[in-house]
């Protein structure tokens, strides 16, 4: 005697595994299985390229599904607030931070027209400096007259008889880079940029234009170029600011430049 129970009833011989069960209820007749619509029972079912599920899936679609819970953690971030200094956006004017209509603001505070005394002393700063950077060719002036010869005529009078060699050549040579370069990046590419010779600077005035800009360097050459304009008529054109309401010279007239008096950049504002 088995310990697990009868074993399932076995199927009568001769019937097909699946087929279902007779029903009492029924005659004793097997029930039919269900059919599709459309489909005749027995036939086979046509080949459909849908899913035998198409439709329930057409009407999971059409049924409107429950919305989805906001994400706590998808908060805009503080990073993505508006600048809070009227940063422009596209095709926006920026606020001006220091009050009043946008403007974009001078690169200098105007403190009022440089002294021509000041101009004065800048001049004579940057003269020095440039000396100072020539300072190879006063060596070789110096090498030549140091190897100098003295000879006498027959009338008495003495010629001097300077000896150049190649150490004097080359100091030559050194000092007229050296003071090339100084002037260079002194009257051109920082007064340019800055408004400023090294000179200027030490008087705190700057070179700008109407817009309290720096002039650039290509200008700032073209303008030390016209100081010849100033010199001409018998050095008028340097004392002109003297009476100028303006304190400008010819050069500054003709390339419409100030010289102005400024200690250091103000923020600007696009």
């Amino acid at each position: 005697m088995s310990h697990y129970g009868s074993p399932p009833d076995q199927p009568e011989e001769g019937a097909a595994a699946g087929t279902p069960a007779p029903d009492p209820s029924t005659g004793g007749a097997a029930p039919e299985p269900p059919t599709e619509a459309g489909v005749t029972p027995g036939a086979e079912k046509p080949w459909s390229p849908y899913p035998d599920n198409w439709d329930d899936l057409g009407a999971k679609a059409s049924t409107p599904q429950p919305q989805a819970a906001p994400n706590p953690y998808a908060a805009s971030s503080p990073y993505g607030e508006p600048a809070p200094y009227g940063v422009p956006q596209s095709g926006a004017t920026a606020a001006n931070p220091y009050g009043g209509t946008p403007v974009a603001a001078p690169a200098f505070a105007f403190g009022g027209y440089a002294s021509w005394g000041s101009r004065v002393v800048a001049y004579l700063i940057d003269a020095f400096l440039g000396a100072v950077a020539a300072f190879p060719i006063w060596i070789a002036y110096g090498l030549l007259f140091a190897d100098a010869t003295t000879t006498t005529d027959v009338n008495g009078v003495e010629h001097v008889h300077l000896h150049s060699t190649a150490a004097t050549t080359l100091l030559f040579l050194i000092g007229i880079v050296t003071s090339l370069a100084f002037f260079i990046w002194n009257q051109c590419i920082r007064q340019g940029r800055t408004g400023a010779t090294l000179g200027k600077s030490v008087l705190a005035i700057r070179v700008v234009h109407a817009d309290m800009l720096p002039i650039g360097g290509g200008l700032s050459f073209v303008r030390y170029l016209l100081n010849i304009v100033n010199g001409l008529p018998c050095y008028l054109g340097y004392l002109w600011p003297l009476w100028d309401s303006h304190r400008q010279t010819f050069a500054d007239k003709i390339m419409s430049t100030y010289v102005i008096k400024a200690e250091t950049p103000q923020p600007r504002v696009y």
